[in-house]
């Protein structure tokens, strides 16, 4: 397991995370959704080692279409990020929103969860309470001395194959109104 991520609940977000992705998504290549009718279906997180940054990974749905989004918030702007946007966070103040295949520490712990046949963080509140989980991911473990670039699936359908050369995935399970799903959320290749 990746430790134990923190959220503020009840923290008031402005805009919310949904609002801000609203205005980003549209921009991306792969989504063909209506923001308007953004929602997240579920969540996981991993843990910064250092503290420092958080890595949060959500599957939003609209049009009938899932999307694996994993974002990272920070406290400064990160030089060569893609920049989502900004949000003030009632307990926390004002936080950059990026991109996670953009952000070193992401890359750096989705490749050691893969890498390493590791799992998400658990979740708890700023009092220690663990919440539930909506989504878990397992790491497919890498054979010793194999290399690999993290590679994001962003698109998430029933029927999606493994991409080939693949030498690791990170695999999800979570339950969609059809019942439960298992995708592959990123590679190594």
């Amino acid at each position: 397991m990746s430790g134990a991520a923190e959220v503020h609940v009840g923290a008031t977000l402005t805009p919310s995370k949904m609002e801000l992705l609203a205005g980003w998504l549209p921009r991306q290549p792969w989504f063909d959704g209506d923001p308007e009718q953004l929602s997240r279906a579920a969540f996981f997180r991993f843990v910064d080692p250092a503290g420092a940054v958080g890595l949060d990974c959500m599957v939003v749905t609209t049009s009938g279409d899932y999307y694996f989004v994993p974002v990272t918030w920070r406290s400064a702007p990160l030089d060569g990020g893609d920049l989502i946007g900004t949000l003030d966070h009632s307990e926390l103040g004002l936080r950059y929103c990026y991109d996670a295949q953009t952000d070193p520490v992401f890359v750096a712990e989705a490749t050691r969860v893969i890498r390493e046949g590791d799992t998400q963080a658990d979740i708890r509140d700023v009092h220690g309470d663990e919440l539930p989980l909506t989504m878990t991911v397992q790491g497919t473990g890498v054979v010793a001395g194999e290399g690999g670039r993290l590679e994001i699936m962003r698109l998430l359908t029933r029927a999606a194959p493994t991409p080939e050369d693949v030498i690791g995935s990170l695999v999800s399970r979570w339950t969609d109104d059809a019942g439960p799903r298992h995708d592959v959320v990123a590679v190594l290749r």
